[in-house]
């Protein structure tokens, strides 16, 4: 087989692929699936030891590496710090779309924010109906989140049957809604702020924030104190991820679309992958229906399920009626409805927002489950009406 024939039979096809904007979503969900039947195979342990392992066992979340505090297991490095670039360039396209794009004006840009407050309150109030007066009550926060990559990689499957508003509307909301989450652990669900760190990375964060008004242009100026803000809120006690965000608002506009493009294959097709390998690579209980039998349970699915698209919308249609912002551009509110489906695939915020909230394995396991049927629920529910919806 010459060169030319092998380029055209195998890389070429690979290439298109990737350009295929389902394509995303295509490669996390065949990754889930993988990760998952691994899990549970005979080599559940070494697969599971690999991700969550601790490099120091008496470390907990820090591992000492020549007095840096470092993530200590390699499920650590990929969601506090691989998916800090995942957060960076979704924060650049918010940012984008803020001041050129579709949000740029008030009224598309409080949709999604509005949208976000409706997709929290009614998830943790519907969990708190299920559990507000057990010993459980304190998991009100774990139906709270949606996951930005899942969701998103959920509505790329859709093509162009989804129009780029209403990706670039869940895109914001997700973001809002995961600051929303952070904000929660940050409040309710963290044992101790470490508070030189956090004042630290403040300085940090307003010195780029200077930069940005003096338009200083060269990004490796805004990429060095970037390493250092992430290794302040990794510190601090606040979810790393974050740092993405922050420092994806200082980067200058002009410089957006070029740092976007470096960044948008390796976190798509590197990042997200190893991202849901880790994150999935989750051992069935014996009892797999005694799982989903508890009130928390109940609480995080029907959080999940019925309270994402229920606040969304609710909220939604209250700002729309009283005038307060406008529907995404060449949108319904079917697609919105749907949007807000797919909106409850919680997942990785879920369910480390479950280990905070129970001390308890069983629980934690109970937790653990109920997310993932949740969100293999809400995304399926959303994928088919937005598919089957004119």
């Amino acid at each position: 087989m010459n060169s030319g024939s092998f380029k055209n039979r195998f890389i070429s096809p690979i290439f298109q692929f990737l350009q295929d904007s389902r394509a995303v979503g295509i490669v996390l969900i065949a990754c889930t699936l993988i990760s998952l039947v691994i899990a549970n195979s005979p080599w559940q342990d070494a697969y599971t030891g690999f991700f969550n392992t601790l490099f120091d066992p008496a470390g907990g979340h820090h591992y000492n590496y020549k007095g840096l505090h470092l993530p200590n297991s390699w499920l650590l490095w990929i969601n506090d710090g691989f998916m800090a670039l995942f957060f960076f360039l979704v924060g650049m396209e918010i940012k984008r779309e803020l001041t050129t794009g579709e949000l740029a004006s008030v009224k598309k840009s409080l949709l999604p924010i509005l949208a976000a407050i409706g997709g929290m309150l009614a998830p943790a109030l519907i969990y708190t109906l299920f559990n507000g007066t057990s010993p459980y009550a304190h998991g009100w926060g774990i139906p709270m989140a949606t996951d930005i990559a899942f969701s998103l990689g959920i509505l790329s499957l859709l093509g162009k049957r989804v129009p780029l508003s209403l990706k670039i509307f869940l895109t914001a909301l997700a973001i809002i809604d995961d600051l929303g989450a952070i904000l929660a652990i940050a409040i309710f669900y963290t044992d101790a702020l470490h508070m030189l760190y956090l004042y630290i990375g403040a300085g940090i964060f307003v010195l780029l924030l200077l930069m940005n008004y003096f338009k200083v242009q060269r990004i490796i100026l805004y990429l060095i104190p970037g390493l250092v803000l992430w290794y302040c809120i990794f510190n601090s006690g606040i979810h790393a991820t974050i740092a993405g965000v922050l420092l994806a608002f200082c980067i200058p506009l002009n410089k957006i679309h070029s740092l976007e493009h470096t960044l948008h294959d390796p976190v798509n097709f590197l990042i997200m992958p190893i991202f849901a390998l880790a994150n999935t690579a989750i051992v069935f209980p014996p009892d797999l229906f005694h799982a989903f039998t508890h009130s928390v349970s109940f609480g995080i699915i029907a959080g999940l399920v019925l309270g994402k698209p229920l606040g969304i919308f609710f909220f939604c249609l209250v700002a729309v009626k009283m005038k307060m912002a406008s529907l995404p551009a060449n949108t319904n509110w079917k697609q919105l409805w749907g949007v807000g489906m797919i909106a409850g695939v919680g997942f990785t915020m879920s369910i480390f927002i479950a280990t905070l909230a129970f001390k308890p394995v069983d629980i934690q396991v109970i937790s653990v489950m109920s997310v993932i049927l949740a969100s293999l629920l809400s995304g399926l529910a959303g994928f088919i009406f937005l598919r089957a919806i004119k």
